[in-house]
């Protein structure tokens, strides 16, 4: 057995006595600290993490669009920018559709902004090397409609002058009603509302997602039927486009989503890829309620109406692509290419 003198020793100073008065002061400061820390609490995120930036046209109906995602979005702010296609032609401006984001992808590409919202039948098909469609919101109802005096489309006059900048609609009017004046009409929304009620028109032919997002639904007259005029892909839609190297922003935009629409754009977007369609090509295509199956609709015809052809299918909603592949069948089989 070792004996004491092999032991280590520790030398220890006694400790001092701590006056009342010196504990109440030591209390005291640890109660203030704890106080501040409970009053402060965590750093928030929102001081930690700046905002998400939305990129977006800069018309009224752009930011409405985009002001709504924001708003589902939260901790959010809109970015406006100009694009060449608010300078665009009517009927068409050399088939380029990516003039209504151009700026904005290059803005998102060059980390300006975090997230692009987009009218989705503006979106082209083949997005830049970097990009993604990252979600899908709740879509709006993708009908066109009437704005003017007449109570439905039989009841407009022969020879009625009406406005519209878009092929598609020019096609289906022609090949509704040949006897129509249908002449180019520009500017936004609000511009063309005003060039109606100038008397320059005796109707228009407007999206009604854009009237409904601009609380001006009342303005219209009756709504054009999907057999009627034949909505284009996407119509009723926002695209949410974001970096594919940015989680945040894909989080965000999925956050959002709305399965039923992301489907339905997924096969309306595949319609215009199979069919090579671009801005001079007059095609509509649009998803129906058909139960829990999905149910597809198309049309192509010549711009002043002449010849044009009208397709449907139903498909398993799992597989917007294969849907899209039948109806392109069909419509190929029916003409539509020639």
């Amino acid at each position: 057995m070792a004996s004491s003198d092999s032991m280590p020793r520790t030398s220890r100073r006694p400790a001092r006595p701590t006056s009342p008065r010196s504990a109440a002061r030591t209390a005291a400061t640890g109660a203030r600290r704890r106080s501040r820390q409970a009053v402060q609490g965590p750093v928030p995120d929102s001081v930690t993490r700046p905002k998400l930036r939305i990129g977006t046209r800069g018309s009224a109906l752009a930011r409405a669009q985009a002001g709504t995602v924001a708003e589902a979005i939260g901790d959010a702010e809109l970015v406006p920018i100009e694009t060449s296609g608010d300078e665009g032609q009517p009927w068409h401006d050399g088939g380029d559709k990516s003039r209504f984001v151009r700026e904005i992808e290059r803005a998102l590409l060059a980390g300006q902004i975090d997230l692009a919202v987009h009218s989705a039948k503006d979106l082209p098909i083949e997005l830049p090397d970097g990009l993604e469609l990252a979600g899908v919101p709740p879509r709006e109802l993708p009908a066109d409609v009437w704005v003017g005096s007449a109570s439905g489309f039989a009841d407009v006059p022969s020879g009625a002058r009406v406005g519209t900048s878009a092929l598609r609609r020019r096609s289906q009017l022609l090949a509704l009603r040949p006897d129509l004046e249908v002449v180019p009409i520009r500017g936004n929304v609000d511009t063309r509302l005003r060039k109606l009620a100038d008397g320059d028109y005796d109707g228009i032919v407007l999206a009604a997602a854009g009237l409904s997002r601009l609380g001006r639904i009342e303005e219209a007259a009756f709504a054009l039927g999907p057999l009627e005029m034949t909505p284009a892909a996407g119509q009723g839609a926002l695209a949410l486009e974001a970096r594919s190297s940015d989680p945040r922003a894909h989080a965000a935009a999925a956050a959002v989503t709305n399965p039923r629409a992301l489907i339905e754009l997924s096969a309306e977007r595949a319609v215009v890829r199979l069919m090579e369609a671009d801005c001079d090509t007059p095609l509509g295509v649009s998803c129906v309620r058909h139960g829990e199956e999905l149910g597809l609709l198309g049309y192509a015809g010549a711009a002043d109406g002449s010849e044009w052809v009208r397709e449907s299918v139903v498909g398993d909603p799992g597989q917007p692509v294969a849907v899209a592949e039948a109806l392109v069948a069909r419509l190929e089989a029916a003409g539509a290419r020639e």
